[in-house]
């Protein structure tokens, strides 16, 4: 017998730039093929957040990253259009490498995110984790 559904469990990447840009990938599938986004996906079985949190970031930009702090949790049910995801979004430095797009990503750059039409909610994952974090939410 099966249990309940639940949400699936996402992470996104916010790395900034010394300039202040946002490391971000310009997404190659649905949803939201063609607009910009943080790199990010799903967590797989067997990883802790922060392991996915890096991971996602190299497959999709080629950069090894350091995860520094959590920025907060997404967990508004209409925030992506597959389904209820959850998202635990992580702040990061990199460690080593220069950007390349790689998987789901058609290009990959730093920019500065009000310039673009961002994905999702990463709009406002960007700016918590630029203003110092997500405000507590009971």
């Amino acid at each position: 017998m099966a249990g309940p559904e639940t949400p699936k469990l996402m992470v996104d990447t916010i790395v900034p730039s010394e300039e202040g840009e946002v490391l971000l990938i310009r997404r190659a599938s649905d949803p939201y093929e063609g607009q910009w986004a943080l790199p990010g996906g799903f967590v797989e079985v067997g990883e802790t957040v922060e392991e996915a949190a890096a991971r996602e970031a190299e497959e999709e930009t080629g950069l090894k990253v350091e995860i520094v702090r959590l920025v907060g949790v997404y967990s508004d049910p209409d925030r992506d259009p597959r389904g209820h995801n959850v998202s635990c979004a992580y702040l990061a430095r990199v460690r080593e490498g220069e950007p390349e797009a790689a998987s789901d990503a058609a290009e990959v750059a730093f920019l500065d995110p009000s310039t673009v039409d961002l994905a999702f909610d990463h709009e406002k994952i960007i700016a918590d984790a630029l203003s110092g974090g997500a405000p507590p939410t009971y």
